[in-house]
C-alpha cells in the first residue's frame, strides 16, 4: 500500500511536469501565431488547452483522493497541497497562452503586432517559454538554487514589459487605439505567464524546504549585507 501511495505521489509530480511542458510549448506557438498571423497555428493552441485543463482536473482529483484516503502528514501533506497550487498556476499559464492565440485569431488576416514591436514580442514569448522550461526542471530536480534564480530571470520580462509600455505612450505612436489595446493585453499576458512560472518555482522551494522562497531570499540578502558591511 505504501509503495502504491508513493507511486501516486510521484505520478502527481510527473503530471505537473507534463503540464509545464505543454504550456511552455503553447506560449511559444502562440507567439509565432500572433507574429505571423497564422490562423491554423492559433487554432491548434486554442484546442490544445483542453489537454492542459484535463491534466489539471485529473491531478486535482488524484490529489484530493490521496488526501481523503491516506490522510498524509508532514512532508507528504506539503507535497500534495503544494502540487495542487502548482497545478492551478500551470492551468492559468495555459489560459494565458490561449489568450495570445485567440487574439491572433481575432485579428486574422491582419497582424495584431506592428512590425516595429515584433522583436520585443518575440523576445517576451521566448523568455516566457524559457522561464516555464526552468520551472519544469525545478519540479523534476527539486533544485532550490535554480528555483530561487527564476525570480531574478523574471526581471528581464519586467524590463521588456516596461519597454513595450514606453512605445505605447510615445508621442510618435501611429498604430491607433485598437492596436494599442492589443499590445497592452499581450504585454500583460506574457508578464502574467512569467509570474506563474516564478510562482511554480517558489512552490518547489516550499515543497523541498518547508520555507517560503521570499523568506529564504531575505535571509540570503541579509547575510550578503552583513558580509559586505
Amino acid at each position: 500500500m505504501r509503495d502504491a501511495y508513493h507511486e501516486e505521489l510521484d505520478s502527481i509530480g510527473d503530471g505537473l511536469v507534463d503540464m509545464a511542458r505543454l504550456v511552455g510549448s503553447a506560449i511559444g506557438r502562440a507567439t509565432t501565431a500572433i507574429l505571423d498571423s497564422d490562423l491554423k497555428l492559433a487554432e491548434s493552441v486554442i484546442e490544445a488547452d483542453k489537454k492542459v485543463d484535463e491534466l489539471h482536473h485529473d491531478l486535482e482529483a488524484r490529489a484530493i483522493t490521496l488526501l481523503a484516503r491516506q490522510q498524509p502528514v508532514a512532508t507528504d501533506l506539503r507535497i500534495v497541497v503544494t502540487s495542487l497550487r502548482m497545478s492551478a498556476d500551470l492551468e492559468r499559464s495555459g489560459d494565458l497562452a490561449q489568450h495570445v492565440a485567440k487574439l491572433a485569431r481575432l485579428r486574422f488576416p491582419e497582424r495584431a503586432v506592428p512590425q516595429d514591436l515584433h522583436a520585443t514580442i518575440l523576445e517576451m514569448g521566448q523568455l516566457a517559454q524559457r522561464l516555464m522550461a526552468k520551472a519544469a526542471e525545478c519540479i523534476i530536480t527539486k533544485d532550490v538554487d535554480l528555483a530561487l534564480q527564476l525570480e531574478q530571470d523574471d526581471d528581464a520580462m519586467d524590463l521588456l514589459h516596461r519597454t513595450l509600455f514606453q512605445h505605447l505612450i510615445d508621442d510618435r505612436w501611429k498604430h491607433g487605439i485598437e492596436t494599442a489595446v492589443d499590445v497592452t493585453l499581450l504585454g500583460r499576458y506574457y508578464e502574467r505567464f512569467a509570474d506563474h512560472a516564478v510562482a511554480v518555482a517558489k512552490r518547489v522551494v516550499f515543497l523541498v524546504t518547508g520555507e517560503h522562497a521570499d523568506d529564504i531570499q531575505s535571509e540570503i540578502q541579509s547575510a550578503t549585507d552583513t558580509e559586505g558591511a
